[in-house]
């Protein structure tokens, strides 16, 4: 098998798995609104949290695997946190998932190189970001951006930067400056807009 086949191959397996996860999505809003937002707040609470040790351990790998392949909306899981482990403990255990998650594409990059970047993307956007960015600061500034703003593919940034020649330390450097804001008020003050918004409503 060529090296387009295998790009071809995973961006097919990647789209099916996208189509899959908007319609787990939809399903899940769908039972929310069927039941009611405190039901169903309710019995994800109870789920996760009688697992002892293993429901906080479990979160974590799910925060982790949706920024390695974002099948589960990362936004809604950010959200989803601090509605069930409270402000503190939600932050703290999606910022251990996103920062795994975050060191395994950056390595995963590196170590299966181009062929592995290029199947989350189509290949317009490879080229567009690869051949324009990767080359002085430049990229630098775009990834600390990225990780700031909402509306940049930063999960496919990190792979990108795998396969540049920024080092592991920089990377990391660059993301401790602006990610724990970023992840702070995208899941804290998301949490508190959903509560809001479900009160507003009387769902």
């Amino acid at each position: 098998m060529t090296e387009k086949q295998i790009i071809a191959t995973n961006r097919t397996l990647i789209r099916i798995l996208t189509i899959i996860g908007i319609m787990l999505s939809v399903a899940l809003a769908y039972y929310t609104y069927q039941l009611g937002y405190d039901t169903i707040l309710e019995m994800t609470q109870q789920l996760i949290l009688k697992k002892g040790i293993f429901g906080p351990v479990v979160f974590v790998l799910i925060q982790m695997s949706q920024v390695i392949y974002p099948m589960i909306p990362g936004g809604a899981v950010l959200i989803v946190a601090p509605l069930i482990f409270g402000n503190f403990w939600g932050f703290t255990l999606s910022f251990i998932g996103v920062t795994l998650g975050s060191i395994a594409n950056f390595f995963l990059a590196r170590r299966f190189g181009k062929t592995f970047v290029r199947a989350f993307v189509e290949e317009e956007t490879y080229q567009k970001y690869y051949q324009k960015l990767t080359k002085g600061k430049r990229f630098d500034i775009l990834l600390g951006v990225s990780f700031i703003l909402p509306g940049f593919p930063d999960d496919f940034l990190c792979m990108l930067a795998g396969i540049t020649t920024m080092t592991f330390k920089r990377f990391m450097t660059i993301y401790f400056l602006t990610k724990p804001v970023t992840l702070f008020l995208y899941g804290v003050g998301g949490a508190s807009m959903t509560e809001w918004l479900m009160r507003y409503f009387g769902l």
